[in-house]
């Protein structure tokens, strides 16, 4: 089934965690070529009038204090103290860098959504419809998707904008979880999908 086409004036294309951190846990040939297809992807969105939102993951120290020990994935983040906000490592790639009016949340656990207020700004801003892109597949990405579809956003992922350590997780997700929540287009198709009339 072919993907309906996008309404920019409704539609934010989502980049989250592309952050130097997050990006060393791929082959550096996938990131290089990952940040080439999200600057196309950001321009085709840009100069379709479309909305450009970034979720960066990054920790305070009282951010830390909140997490409790019993919290499998971000208990050990908070006790080697990992990705400090104000690290240049967990700042948003260079390569990809926001421009004012674009949206920008941080946040503190996988999900886009559940420790920001994305939801309410993208609303604000009249979006129905997230393109997302983001590492890892299995985490930020599966999170956002997850909870973007409860709170009935028209979504697409892009297939070839999301990547995760792990291939064979990054396949089953693509391929037999987010197809019944999602679009899945390439990056190619965005420039096509986004309507200019």
């Amino acid at each position: 089934m072919n993907a309906p086409a996008l309404d920019p004036a409704r539609t934010a294309l989502l980049l989250m965690d592309y952050q130097p951190a997050i990006l060393a846990l791929l082959p550096e040939s996938d990131s290089e070529a990952l940040l080439g297809r999200m600057e196309k992807a950001i321009a085709d969105v840009r100069t379709k009038g479309g909305t450009v939102a970034y979720v960066r993951v990054g920790f305070t120290e009282a951010d830390w204090a909140a997490i409790p020990p019993a919290n499998r994935s971000f208990a050990p983040v908070a006790q080697h103290r990992l990705m400090h906000h104000a690290d240049p490592d967990t700042a948003i790639h260079e390569r990809l860098s926001p421009q004012d009016g674009d949206i920008i949340v941080r946040k503190t656990r996988y999900g886009g959504l559940s420790t920001t207020d994305l939801d309410q700004r993208l609303r604000e801003h009249g979006i129905t419809t997230l393109v997302i892109a983001g590492i890892s597949t299995s985490g930020v990405v599966l999170s956002t998707v997850l909870d973007a579809a409860d709170r009935d956003y028209q979504l697409y992922v892009l297939a070839d904008g999301v990547a995760d350590p792990d291939p064979q997780a990054h396949d089953v997700l693509l391929h037999q979880v987010f197809p019944s929540r999602a679009h899945i287009l390439e990056t190619a198709e965005l420039h096509t999908l986004l309507r200019t009339d």
